[in-house]
């Protein structure tokens, strides 16, 4: 047939109606056949029969052929998982829907392995975020003095959630949900799998499952541009290890040194402690025999930092932090700042304390190293959060109030962490 695309053979019918394509595939079940549309010239309809009865899908190709989310190299594969999931979702429905009704997730596999790890990681390495209440005293004259009643914040865990990072995938061979317990079926895509953990399930399952993934460091390749609660429960820390190592280190070494993370070092040597990062963990090398100049670890850790997928200050939350800087009043505008902080994820929080922290003492020898909060907002506001939309003309605009954002809680850590 002249007209038949080269991805398709036999059993492309050409241009025929849906009547015709029924009356060739009438008392065949589980024949087909491919048909161009005659309302839609150029497009291409699959005619199943099923059930007594002619089904008929759009059919794409881009490469593979589909239908759906599911990709197929042939038309073969396709029609015989649709006719697998036709089967099982038809004779088996009043079971799919019951089956996530009594899972075993909390009592087998995955969960119960983790169960120890879950209720003990991290609590005893980081404190709660404290609540706190601003209030002006009035027997001093400037605003910005605060004194701060504190409250317990009970909303706040000590252990780090992480939601599942599910992905379709093909399983090899006979597999049952991890979720459910029950048979995964399909030739391809029978499920999903959580790529930094490894859990499998059904896909209708995973939208149950808890928000309690515990990654493998098998399945974590790098440490720079990997989500940090990722990392940070992968290797079992309570903030990144680039954090704490380069922290560590500026203390040690740089914290008299003229420009410190305003100047730049030299970026071939900072990519050299990414990769040895990425490599090594917390094995890397980044003393001062492997590299003098400390602006080459300053700078490394803004490239962790800026390098996130989610930034320290995430995306969700950057319009309050930024309204927040908006406000007039002092009081108001650290009260609110206080408020969005206790909304960020807690391996984020305690990251960002962290950093306050060391940058406040920073700022305390600022008559060496020249860099105040106001300098150091200006390096890190950017660097810390960043707009959801990658618009430079948002992030221009924005620059004030990230500025602002970074300074204030510098000057303030103690009373907003």
């Amino acid at each position: 047939m002249e007209s038949r695309p080269k991805y398709y053979g036999r059993e492309f019918h050409g241009m025929i109606s849906r009547e015709y394509a029924d009356e060739l595939l009438v008392g065949a079940e589980g024949a087909y056949l491919i048909r161009e549309s005659q309302r839609q010239p150029g497009t291409h309809t699959l005619a199943l029969r099923f059930g007594h009865q002619t089904l008929n899908y759009r059919l794409f190709y881009d490469g593979k052929h589909f239908v759906g989310e599911k990709r197929f190299e042939s038309v073969h594969d396709l029609v015989t998982d649709a006719l697998i999931t036709l089967y099982i979702e038809t004779k088996a429905a009043e079971y799919i829907a019951k089956m996530t009704t009594n899972p075993i997730y909390e009592h087998l596999g995955y969960t119960s392995l983790l169960k120890d790890k879950m209720v003990h990681r991290l609590s005893r390495g980081r404190t709660e975020p404290r609540r706190v209440t601003f209030q002006r005293d009035e027997r001093i004259s400037s605003p910005l003095v605060q004194r701060t009643a504190l409250k317990d914040t009970p909303e706040k865990q000590c252990f780090y959630e992480k939601i599942h990072n599910f992905k379709v995938h093909t399983f090899r061979g006979p597999h049952w949900c991890e979720y459910c317990a029950n048979f995964m079926w399909g030739l391809i895509a029978q499920g999903v799998r959580c790529s930094d953990c490894g859990l499998n399930v059904h896909k209708q399952c995973s939208k149950l499952v808890p928000s309690d993934c515990q990654p493998d460091l098998r399945r974590i390749k790098k440490v720079y541009s990997c989500d940090l609660t990722t990392l940070v429960k992968a290797h079992n820390t309570t903030r990144p290890m680039v954090v704490d190592m380069c922290i560590r280190e500026i203390e040690l070494r740089g914290m008299n040194s003229e420009g410190l993370y305003r100047v730049s070092g030299f970026s071939e040597h900072v990519e050299e402690v990414r990769l040895a990062f990425d490599r090594d963990g917390d094995k890397a090398d980044i003393s001062a025999s492997a590299y003098a100049d400390i602006n080459i670890i300053a700078g490394a850790l803004k490239l962790y930092l800026r390098d996130l997928p989610i930034p320290v200050i995430t995306f969700d939350l950057y319009s309050k932090f930024i309204q927040s800087a908006k406000l007039p009043n002092a009081e108001s505008r650290l009260e609110a700042i206080h408020e969005s902080l206790l909304q960020l994820p807690p391996a984020h929080y305690e990251t960002l304390r962290y950093l306050m922290a060391h940058l406040k003492r920073v700022t305390q020898l600022a008559k060496d190293n020249l860099m105040s909060s106001e300098n150091l907002g200006i390096v890190y506001g950017p660097t810390l959060m960043q707009p959801p939309e990658q618009n430079a003309l948002i992030t221009l605009n924005d620059m004030r109030q990230q500025k602002l954002v970074v300074q204030l809680m510098i000057e303030h850590e103690d009373v907003l962490f």
